[in-house]
């Protein structure tokens, strides 16, 4: 067996650490200090020029300049950021006309629909799987497929057609409906459903056919909004990991197929992990042409207040 005897370190050679070139100094990445009283983009001024803290910052300018221009800032989301009470937040960035349209996953509607009905939502599934009581409220299944089904006569998409629903049945709570918020400004609102994964697809009005027109009828509306983000629009996907990437990649897909040429915008990904569809059919395919992509990890009841605060205050129409 071969024998070792420890590696002489006496003529390791040296440098000066001046002379290194390094990733972080203190004149250009630091924090600023913070003071009382700051607001939210003096927070957002005085972070680190490093990361996450850098990406914010760059969607926050992203989006002011789309607007500034007229381009498209799309939010896609899941149905956590409805539960984690975001809509009060999300409304005031719609009203101050920063987000133009807003796309959802199913489970993302019907959080919203019955916040608006009851001003709660959200069971806790391992207290009711066993009984055989899971996803069966009678008010959510019969009101959003009663919901759908008028619709479809009136030749609208799902998003509208809950929102519409909303307004309509004057829900108790209906200022707190993102849907109702979306149609009462006459945005674009869409709902991209994959078939069984809603409680409402359990109810015994479920019409597969219904249901299935109205997501394909909001999936080509999607797709026409995809298809104007060129030139400086926004997509922001905030809390899905697979239904709205895989609906973003598609609509692109489509819309550079009919010529459009959808070049030269921003994406970013809002997380609470890094999971592979946001980060390949949001944040690097689709701009791996041109345009830039982002990644912020973080909880969405922090991160998407601190976005839309600074935001606000960027474009003056902060509080």
């Amino acid at each position: 067996m071969k024998r070792y005897n420890p590696i002489d370190t006496s003529a390791i050679k040296t440098y000066s650490i001046k002379t290194r070139d390094n990733k972080v100094n203190v004149g250009e990445h630091f924090a600023k200090p913070v003071e009382t009283g700051m607001t939210c983009a003096g927070l957002l001024d005085a972070m680190p020029r490093l990361l996450a803290a850098d990406s914010m910052r760059a969607v926050v300018d992203r989006i002011v300049q789309a607007r500034a221009k007229g381009r498209p800032v799309v939010l896609a989301m899941g149905g956590h950021v409805i539960k984690c009470g975001l809509q009060p937040i999300l409304k005031a960035l719609i009203e101050a006309d920063v987000i133009t349209a807003v796309a959802m996953n199913g489970s993302a509607a019907i959080h919203d629909f019955e916040v608006s009905l009851v001003g709660a939502t959200s069971e806790e599934v391992g207290d009711v799987l066993h009984s055989g009581d899971f996803g069966f409220s009678d008010e959510t299944g019969s009101g959003m497929n009663r919901a759908l089904k008028a619709g479809l006569e009136k030749g609208i998409g799902f998003g509208q057609a809950i929102g519409e629903w909303i307004i309509d049945h004057q829900h108790p709570c209906r200022e707190y409906s993102l849907l109702a918020t979306c149609v009462e400004n006459g945005l674009p609102v869409t709902a991209h459903v994959a078939m069984g994964t809603d409680i409402i697809h359990q109810h015994p009005e479920m019409d597969g056919s219904v249901t299935g027109e109205m997501s394909f009828r909001d999936f080509k509306l999607i797709t026409a909004v995809v298809a104007d983000l060129g030139d400086g629009g926004v997509w922001l996907n905030v809390g899905s990991a697979v239904i709205m990437p895989e609906v973003f990649l598609k609509a692109l897909s489509i819309a550079q197929n009919l010529g459009h040429h959808v070049d030269n915008f921003t994406t970013a990904n809002f997380d609470m992990n890094q999971h592979y569809r946001p980060m390949q059919n949001v944040v690097k395919r689709p701009t791996s042409g041109s345009g830039k992509g982002y990644s912020i990890i973080g909880h969405h009841e922090i991160n998407i207040p601190l976005l839309a605060v600074a935001i606000l205050d960027k474009i003056g129409k902060g509080a």
